[in-house]
C-alpha cells in the first residue's frame, strides 16, 4: 500500500479543562501505532502523519481507541488525506482570501451531509451569517466570530448532526492542515 498523509481531527479535547490530551503525549502515542512524520498543530486536536495502511475510517476508529487506552476516556476522532483536505480548500463558497480566519469554519463530519439534513435551519434568519454544505464538510461564514454566531448555536444542535462525528476548524486551521500534509 502506498504512504499517505492524513490529518487527524481530535473532537472537543483540551476544551475548559476536561479532556486534557497533552500534544507532547499524542505524539509518541501516534508514532507507537506505526504512524510516521507525526506532528501536531495547537493544542485543540490537530495531528499530522503519514500511514502506509488503513484507510480515513479504519484509522480513526484506532486513534479514537489508542487514546482511550492510554488517558482513559473516549475522544472522537476524524481522519482525512491530503487530498480530501484539499478538496475541502478548494471547494470553498466563501470569499476565503478576503475574510479572516476567525470568520470562516469549516464543520468535518463522519459521513456524508445532505440539504435534507439541515432544511430545518432557514440562513436568511441569521443573515449575514451563511453556511454551504460540502459533501463531508459544512462551511460557516461568522463575521463576528464562531463564539458569538447564533447560525453556528442552531447547525450544532445534536437532532441536525445524528449519527455523525462533526468537529469545527477555522479557516486558519484548515489551511494549516492542508500545508502540514502536503509537505
Amino acid at each position: 500500500m502506498t504512504t499517505k498523509a492524513y490529518a487527524a481531527l481530535l473532537r472537543g479535547i483540551n476544551v475548559g479543562g476536561s479532556k486534557k490530551v497533552p500534544m507532547a503525549r499524542l505524539r509518541p502515542l501516534l508514532e507507537g501505532l506505526g504512524l510516521g512524520g507525526v506532528r501536531t498543530y495547537l493544542q485543540s486536536g490537530n495531528a499530522t502523519f503519514t500511514s502506509d495502511h488503513g484507510d480515513e475510517e479504519s484509522l480513526a476508529a484506532e486513534l479514537s481507541a489508542a487514546i482511550e487506552k492510554e488517558f482513559g476516556f473516549a475522544v472522537d476522532v476524524i481522519v482525512r488525506d491530503h487530498a480530501s483536505l484539499k478538496s475541502v480548500v478548494d471547494a470553498c463558497p466563501f470569499p476565503a482570501d478576503t475574510l479572516e480566519g476567525k470568520q470562516l469554519h469549516v464543520t468535518y463530519f463522519s459521513g456524508p451531509v445532505t440539504p435534507a439534513r439541515f432544511a430545518s435551519v432557514d440562513p436568511a434568519a441569521f443573515a449575514p451569517e451563511d453556511f454551504r454544505l460540502g459533501p463531508r464538510e459544512l462551511y460557516l461564514y461568522a463575521p463576528e466570530g464562531l463564539g458569538r454566531s447564533k447560525l453556528a448555536a442552531q447547525l450544532s444542535r445534536p437532532g441536525l448532526n445524528k449519527g455523525l462525528i462533526a468537529t469545527s476548524r477555522n479557516w486558519n486551521t484548515v489551511v494549516k492542515l492542508v500545508e502540514m500534509t502536503g509537505a
